[in-house]
Order: structure tokens, then C-alpha cells, then sequence
């Protein structure tokens, strides 16, 4: 039998590993690391290990499928475009263009094709309205670092001699960086420092800090007071290059370790000697956990302190600390539109500096849209590469607000539990069964490099790729002339046409280094700041009425906040932990996978789980103010008391039956997932 390897990325999460494929008889058979790869240097986690389980899982949706008195039948491509172009033309023909909303997964640069044509077909569609997972994902921390830099930096651990694990736990979901690091540590080469409620492996090789969920702006803020008032900044770079540091100084002073320790359940000796490492051992780096600190009510801020940290250190454009990285230029898909979308009203702010620009409405205000037609009726949704009834906090809301539209279409490759409350769902490619471009490296890694992502298989069933979907559906709505592409290679070709490298990237498997590292980006180029300067205070949020400095804000719900509360519900909720087996919703139905985590755990301390009578292995019942779950608890020594840990993007116990979006980050809409209070009950 025939059998060649090929080389490619593996797209199932935001890191673009590097994976060699067998192939056999056109079947693929095989994925292992690619040892050759600069960013992932071999190493594979256990999704990309089980590619063939997940691209021929017998669940994939095969064929587009219409919904007919409550069953599901098979159609024709045609019937089914043709079918859903009537629903949306009726739809905005009664409500207006802007009535339509799109919900796109991954719009970021792991995910050219399916984002730019979501993106392209919207405007051309007549609606603002483009929500994605970028409204509760990853945007905040962008938004904070260009607000402060001009630009976003991305922190480059590899060459640091310090590195803070601030909320992240690389064993979970960045494999790569967890080797490196223990790499450097058995060589002493670092000094580690981890700051999260849980004490992970990675912290026994250097200090742990254990500290209350959502105090983390308190830890941050006491360690600029030691910092600043021990004489430990970095005086020459604050005073060349930043603007505000008078500013910050005079704040911080309230802000004490002992106030601090208070507050965070860390000792004030801890948060010392944690600030005077960090500060004294350079090059030094703070990896931000995905979403750890953007996901609370003062998500955009707690961004803003870290960024700080950095300056204040004088850790910026220098290798090992945050660097930028230039980008490789692709075409822009986008049409622009006047119209403003959900929550541009809301959050000013955000919609200028972003949601304008990409555009992107707020995504968490859709279900106001759909069920109280506030700021004016969302009748109809599409719903391309996302499961929000799982990913999206309060899920039950989300669900009536989807149900309640004339029309809803889901492009998936699986039945997710959105899709099963569709109208119409058509079956998409996986990232094997399509070309693309994986430019990710620069924005995750700190890598000015990319690959051209090659189709490896033809498509399972009759799954089509989005682009194809997107200007097929676009034809049949009068609007052919914005989708003039008839292959993929034209397709990708348009996308490249800027970059300058498209010969040479095709040429090779194995991807290229299109640019250098900026180092002192600083020192070489304007900043792109209304200053000019990079802004300690911030001059954009002063003006937009928001604190041009962070200031601790305690959560929405805790002990401190909402004491009634807290009686009725004592312990504090944190959802959404990276799980190395599956990539939010995704890959639960490999049966591989699915043996390493066969079902959902609320992680508690042995000595909580005493105090409420529950014990390790039983079911319980685990209760918000907003809802309740069942699932079964895994005592865990190395979580703080008080404290449980549950993981995101399970049907069966979805915790975001239990969080809520009533309170949100006043500049970027972000819910907190991470600080709720809860109860546990045995059952």
C-alpha cells in the first residue's frame, strides 16, 4: 500500500503545533510531532495525536441537514443554499439587514478563512452585527497592551531569566512552554514564579503564590508599591520612554503588601519576595494566562497592571521579556459599514478602539436583542465554527434567545448542542480537508513565522470549506460581486497578494521566517500613542471617563462584596481551566480522548470537601444564584480551600448554567467566569 508523509499544523487550538501526517490509500493514519518545527520543536499534545479519530469520527455531519417537523432530513447542497438564502432574505426584507447576526469561533489570525468570510459576507449581508468568542476571549488583553503600548507585545519567554505563570498553567494547554521551562529550571537557567489558586507541577520549581480568585489586581498593585518604593524600577527607561510614572508612584502608595495579603489570602512576605525576584532577575517575563485575569469585572485593567509590571521593569522589547512582532500582510476581507452593531452604545469605548475597526458587536447582549428586540430586533443567526449555548456564560438565556429566532443556520463539522437547536445545518471541512495559512506564531508565540496550511484529504461526505459556503450562500442573495472566487487556490492566492511571500511560503512544507524579531521597537520607532509616549496613565481611558491607572476592584460576588451572599453560597466558583484532551467544546466524542476525562469533575480540597460532607467520587449538586449542576468531585490538595474548580464546554454539566452576565468590565463587556460564589450539596 501507497503511504507518504506529509507535513502540516495542527489547528485544533490556538498554537499551530507542527505535525508530520501519514497518509495511506488517501486516508490519513498517523499524526506525530514534528521535531523540525522552530515554534513547537516536536512536541504534541494528545488532541493532535487522535487528528484521524476526530476528522473520521463517525459523529460528523456528513451532509447539510434541514429540520422538518422536529426531525432531522438529508438535503441537497442546492435545496439546502437555496433554502436558507428564502430565510434570510424574507428576514430582511421584514426587519432590515441589521436584523441578522453571525457568531463566528475563533476570529483571530488562527482562523483567516472562516473569520474574513463571515466577516466579508455581514457587511455585504447589510448587518453590523458580527459576535464572536473574541467578546469573552483574548481581545481585553490585546485592547489593554495597544491602549498602553501603541501595539500589542507578546511576551517571549524562551530567552527569560524570570518567568511569571500569572494564571497559567502551560501543562494544560501549552505544552511547548512547559518543557521549555523545565528545561531551563534543571539547567538553573530560571526563576520561576507561578501566582494561581492551584498549585500546579510546574510551581514546584520555583515560588508558588496562592491567592484568592479575582484579588489579582491587589497582588499586582502591592507589588508595584515594593517595586517603587525600594528603588527597584528601572529609572532610565521610565523616564525616557514612558509617560504617568509620577502618577503611578502616588497610587501605589496605598496599595501596601500587607493590605494586600488581607485581601488575597497570600502572605505579605510572599508578595514581597515574589515583586523583588521579578524585578531583580532580568530579562523577566510574565506569561498571562488565557483569560484568567480578562474574564472578571475588571478584566481590561487587570491587563493594564501587567503591562505596567513590564514597563516599570524596564522588561519591554528586549529579548526574554515582551516583544514586537511584526505581522505578515494578508488581504482584508472586510467591507466597511456604517452601521453600529449590538453594544456599540454600551461600551463606547471598546467599539472605538476595536469593535469599530474589526467590527465586532457584543456578543453577551445578543440575547437582549433576540428576546427584547433592545437596541432593535435580531431575528435570524448563523452560527459558523462556535457552540455558544456551552461557551457563552448564563447558557440558558442564550438557548431561549436562539430558539426564539425565524431562522437559524449552524456551519459546523459536528451536531453541536447549537446546532441542534438550528433550522438548517451544512457540514464544514475540518482544517485538513482545506488550504489555509497559519500565521498565529507572531500574536501566541512571539514568532515572525507562518506556513501554508495545504489541503491533506479530500472532504468527509459532502463537507464543504467555509469559503465556498460563505459565496455560494452570498450568490443566491444578489451578491455574487463581493464573492468572485471560484477555487481555493484563488482564494488563497487574493489572501497572499500583499505579503510579498506567497511563492516562497507554497514552496516549502515547513513554513518560514518572514520577518526578524523588532527588538527596542521603542528606541526605532514612534510609539503609536496619543503621547508618543508608552502611557503608564492612560490618557484614552481618562478621557473616555474610565480610571486612567488600575485600582483593585474587589468581584462582583465575595465574601467582601456581597456578605449576604456569601452566607447562602460560601465558596468561590472558577470555570474554564484548559483540559490537555479537549479544546473548549471540541473532541469529547473521540473515544481516546474521551478515556483520559471520561466526564466533568468539580475539583475541591479534601478539607472543603469534609467541611460540606461530600467526598471524592460522589455526586453533588453544584449551585450559583443562577443555577444548579450535578457532577461528580475529585479532591484536590493542591487547590486552595474554599474554592472550587470546575472545567467549561460540557453538555452534561455546563457551567455555564451557573454563571451569569448581569455584571460585566465596563470598558470591554467581558463577564467574570472566574470569581462566583457557589455552593455544594451532596446528592
Amino acid at each position: 500500500m501507497e503511504s507518504k508523509t506529509v507535513l502540516s499544523d495542527c489547528m485544533l487550538c490556538v498554537w499551530d503545533c507542527g505535525i508530520k501526517i501519514t497518509v495511506e490509500a488517501d486516508k490519513m493514519v498517523k499524526v506525530e510531532g514534528l521535531p523540525e518545527h522552530p515554534v513547537s520543536k516536536g512536541y504534541i499534545c494528545p488532541r493532535g495525536e487522535y487528528i484521524p479519530e476526530y476528522v473520521y469520527s463517525p459523529d460528523r455531519v456528513k451532509y447539510p441537514m434541514r429540520r422538518k417537523n422536529g426531525s432531522w432530513e438529508r438535503v441537497a447542497w442546492e435545496e439546502a443554499l437555496d433554502y436558507a438564502a428564502g430565510k434570510l432574505g424574507k428576514v430582511k426584507e421584514q426587519y432590515g439587514g441589521k436584523s441578522l447576526a453571525i457568531f463566528c469561533g475563533s476570529v483571530g489570525v488562527e482562523n483567516i478563512e472562516v473569520a474574513g468570510f463571515a466577516q466579508r459576507f455581514k457587511s455585504a449581508f447589510g448587518t453590523p452585527n458580527l459576535l464572536s468568542v473574541e467578546n469573552i476571549c483574548y481581545r481585553s488583553r490585546i485592547l489593554a497592551r495597544q491602549m498602553t503600548f501603541g501595539r500589542y507585545p507578546m511576551d517571549y519567554p524562551p530567552d527569560a531569566r524570570c518567568i511569571i505563570l500569572w494564571g497559567h498553567n502551560p501543562d494544560g494547554s501549552k505544552g511547548m512552554l512547559a518543557e521549555m521551562i523545565r528545561a531551563k529550571s534543571e539547567k538553573r537557567m530560571l526563576d520561576l514564579i507561578t501566582i494561581d489558586p492551584k498549585r500546579t507541577e510546574l510551581s514546584e520549581l520555583g515560588l508558588h503564590l496562592a491567592v484568592r480568585p479575582g484579588t489579582d489586581g491587589a497582588i499586582g498593585l502591592a507589588m508595584l508599591n515594593v517595586i517603587i518604593n525600594e528603588g527597584l524600577y528601572d529609572k532610565e527607561f521610565v523616564e525616557d520612554y514612558t509617560i504617568g510614572f509620577d502618577e503611578l508612584k502616588t497610587h501605589v502608595q496605598q496599595y501596601t503588601p500587607e493590605w494586600a495579603a488581607e485581601i488575597t489570602w497570600a502572605s505579605a512576605s510572599d508578595i514581597k519576595a515574589v515583586a523583588r525576584i521579578y524585578a531583580q532577575s532580568k530579562p523577566a517575563c510574565i506569561v498571562q494566562g488565557i483569560n484568567t485575569l480578562d474574564q472578571h469585572v475588571n478584566g481590561l485593567q487587570l491587563s493594564r497592571l501587567l503591562s505596567i509590571l513590564q514597563i516599570v521593569t524596564g522588561n519591554v522589547d528586549k529579548p526574554g521579556t515582551w516583544v514586537t512582532i511584526p505581522f505578515i500582510r494578508l488581504t482584508d476581507l472586510r467591507i466597511p459599514i456604517d452601521e453600529a452593531p449590538i453594544g456599540a452604545e454600551q461600551y463606547p469605548l471598546f467599539y472605538s478602539l476595536w469593535g469599530r475597526k474589526s467590527p465586532y458587536g457584543i456578543a453577551t447582549l445578543f440575547p437582549q436583542a433576540a428576546l427584547e428586540s433592545k437596541p432593535y430586533p435580531v431575528r435570524a443567526g448563523i452560527v459558523s465554527a462556535a457552540n455558544p449555548v456551552v461557551t457563552f456564560p448564563d447558557a440558558n438565556k442564550f438557548k431561549d434567545a436562539f430558539k426564539s429566532l425565524d431562522f437559524l443556520m449552524v456551519i459546523d463539522p459536528f451536531m453541536t448542542d447549537t446546532a441542534e437547536l438550528a433550522d438548517l445545518v451544512l457540514p464544514a471541512c475540518t482544517f485538513l480537508e482545506k488550504a489555509g495559512i497559519a500565521y498565529v506564531y507572531g500574536v501566541v508565540h512571539g514568532e515572525p513565522y507562518a506556513m501554508y496550511h495545504r489541503k491533506i484529504i479530500e472532504p468527509v461526505g459532502e463537507s464543504k470549506p467555509d469559503w465556498w459556503i460563505w459565496s455560494e450562500l452570498a450568490r443566491r442573495l444578489g451578491l455574487g460581486e463581493y464573492f468572485p472566487w471560484q477555487t481555493e487556490e484563488e482564494v488563497m492566492d487574493h489572501l497572499l497578494a500583499p505579503s510579498g511571500i506567497a511563492d516562497k511560503l507554497k514552496e516549502t512544507e515547513m513554513g518560514i521566517y518572514f520577518d526578524k524579531q523588532d527588538y527596542y521597537a521603542y528606541k526605532n520607532k514612534k510609539i503609536l500613542t496619543p503621547s508618543g509616549k508608552i502611557e503608564i496613565y492612560s490618557k484614552t481611558l481618562e478621557d473616555a471617563g474610565y480610571d486612567p491607572l488600575p485600582k483593585y476592584v474587589e468581584p462582583a460576588q465575595s465574601p467582601l462584596s456581597t456578605p449576604e451572599l456569601a452566607k447562602e453560597y460560601p465558596l468561590i466558583l472558577i470555570s474554564g481551566a484548559r483540559r490537555k484532551a479537549f479544546t473548549h467544546t471540541q473532541m469529547r466524542h473521540v473515544p481516546k480522548l474521551r478515556a483520559l476525562e471520561p466526564e466533568p469533575f468539580a475539583e475541591i480540597h479534601p478539607s472543603t470537601c469534609s467541611r460540606y460532607g461530600v467526598k471524592d467520587g460522589e455526586r453533588i449538586r453544584l449551585s450559583t444564584r443562577n443555577g444548579s449542576i450535578n457532577m461528580r468531585v475529585k479532591e484536590q490538595p493542591r487547590l486552595m480551600p474554599g474554592i472550587v474548580a470546575v472545567p467549561h464546554g460540557w453538555s452534561q454539566a455546563n457551567v455555564n448554567l451557573l454563571t451569569d452576565m448581569e455584571v460585566r468590565d465596563p470598558v470591554t463587556g467581558y463577564p467574570d467566569f472566574k470569581a462566583l460564589l457557589c455552593k455544594v450539596e451532596a446528592i
